[in-house]
């Protein structure tokens, strides 16, 4: 289609508020991503050594490769998708051709297939299937989450109005880890065999997790069309070499801050994630039951006050939520250390607690690299999120990755003992048990403690991103200025 120079501009004000529908479809986008991230990250390594039967060692070690693997195709699918072109945009083909793989291969990592009567040739077994299902999933997630995740500043340019659209965004993610919990409690009253019960689960999280991402593109094209239709019509400087754009993107100060807060604040998430069924059943001494509902009071407070959190950074700017989410975590997440077994309120007081930092972990970290992005443009004259969301998920995956298999490793060394299936779980020792405590307390609490040092460090505030975008204005006007001229 040709566009005549008369065309007005159909570029939005950076000021223009998105209405409702646009803010819940864009949510529902996450919704897929946190039902399958939220049940692997708090169920797969416990599935892997009490279902299958696989040792915490070989365990951390499918984890640790599939969080690579998901590390490495990061950065390939952002420049991809930042460079391709379709009647749909620069997004949307990627999310649509990935939905349903990125559905059947999350199914995939619940099946416990046979491979010998031998034990440890069935574990080798094991370990290689689960490793070949890790890579193809963390493919189709990347494909499509990465893309969805990019859309964020290509629907707002307001700094309020993109805090408003993560709250949507985190709401739907933060609702769909709620949902997913539930649906495990709910058919583990239904089915007691263990194997059979994760079965279930990836079956039905598997549909409910596709569907959501066809809601998300039905109810976002037409703004994503408005601001795709400006990007065309702006002229872009020569595309930048892969390894100088990898300078650009590192030379980026505020970014790397971002990175970092990012890190810490999700390295606490997934440790505490990955350990705390074994916390619950080992060292508290109660059911399976009594830790999902453990996650649930998490979630719970954390949905909650996502929306409270949004609003009081309206008043008072994203730095100081972070650090008063933060030290409301830290306090709970340094408790749990010192909790003794039987002691069930404090342990759901401390729960509570947590949800009101893990809230901030979501919302702050992807509220703060929107403005990046703008610096960079100002920068460069070139919008590249599809980089920038790469690579500060690259990091995140490739530091959860070694987080995880330490903790995997560390299970292993202290001896802890592997369930075998259709017999009672067994009795941990002590070293077992300490590694336990030490991976869900000390080991969580240094990774806040140094993400909100970071966050002091941050300098992009409500009054300088306001200008980024000023500056960007009148260079985009200088720019049409020139094309009309010329």
């Amino acid at each position: 289609m040709t566009t005549h120079p008369s065309t007005p501009d159909p570029s939005p004000e950076p000021d223009e508020k998105l209405s409702l529908n646009t803010k819940l479809a864009y949510g529902a986008g996450d919704l897929g991503s946190a039902i399958t991230a939220n049940i692997l990250g708090f169920f797969l390594l416990f599935f892997f050594t009490n279902v299958a039967g696989i040792g915490a060692g070989l365990a951390g070690s499918i984890l640790l490769i599939g969080k690579i693997w998901d590390a490495v195709n990061d950065p390939i699918v952002g420049v991809l998708s930042d460079r391709t072109r379709s009647r749909w945009g620069r997004r949307y083909p990627w999310m649509i051709y990935g939905a349903i793989p990125f559905g059947i291969t999350f199914f995939l990592q619940w099946i416990v297939p046979r491979f010998s009567n031998e034990p440890t040739a069935n574990q080798w077994g094991l370990f290689w299937y689960y490793v070949a299902i890790a890579i193809l999933f963390n493919t189709f997630y990347t494909i499509v989450n990465l893309p969805y995740t990019a859309l964020t500043p290509e629907l707002t340019q307001d700094y309020n109005e993109r805090t408003s659209l993560n709250s949507f965004r985190f709401a739907f993610s933060i609702g769909g880890s709620i949902l997913s919990v539930l649906l495990v409690i709910a058919i583990a009253s239904q089915i007691s065999n263990l194997e059979q019960q994760y079965l279930v689960i990836g079956a039905v999280c598997s549909v409910i997790s596709v569907l959501p991402i066809f809601w998300c593109i039905w109810g976002t094209k037409d703004r994503v069309a408005v601001t795709e239709a400006q990007r065309q019509q702006t002229p872009e400087e020569a595309p930048i070499p892969l390894f100088q754009q990898l300078q650009i993107v590192f030379s980026n100060r505020p970014f790397l801050y971002v990175i970092g807060i990012y890190l810490c604040s999700w390295l606490a998430v997934q440790l505490t994630a990955s350990i705390l069924k074994y916390f619950v059943i080992d060292w508290m001494k109660f059911s399976d039951q009594v830790s999902n509902m453990v996650i649930l009071a998490v979630q719970a407070t954390a949905l909650i006050m996502l929306f409270v959190w949004s609003r009081v950074s309206e008043r008072v700017g994203k730095k100081a939520v972070y650090f008063m989410g933060m030290g409301v975590w830290i306090i709970a997440q340094a408790g749990l250390f010192f909790l003794q077994p039987g002691q069930m309120g404090l342990m759901y007081g401390l729960a509570i607690m947590a949800g009101f930092g893990v809230s901030t972990a979501y919302l702050v970290p992807w509220s703060m690299l929107p403005d990046v992005i703008e610096l960079d443009e100002l920068e460069t004259g070139q919008r590249r999120e599809g980089i920038f969301y790469a690579f500060i998920v690259l990091l995140q995956k490739i530091g959860l990755a070694i987080g995880l298999f330490l903790v995997g490793l560390s299970l292993e060394t202290s001896g802890f003992i592997e369930a075998v299936s259709g017999e009672p779980p067994p009795v941990q020792p002590d070293s077992a048990l300490l590694a336990i405590r030490v991976a869900i307390g000390p080991l969580p609490t240094l990774a806040l403690i140094g993400g909100l040092i970071l966050a002091y460090f941050y300098p992009i505030t409500r009054d300088v991103h306001t200008e980024i975008l000023l500056r960007l204005r009148e260079k985009r006007e200088a720019q049409r200025r020139g094309r009309d001229e010329g």
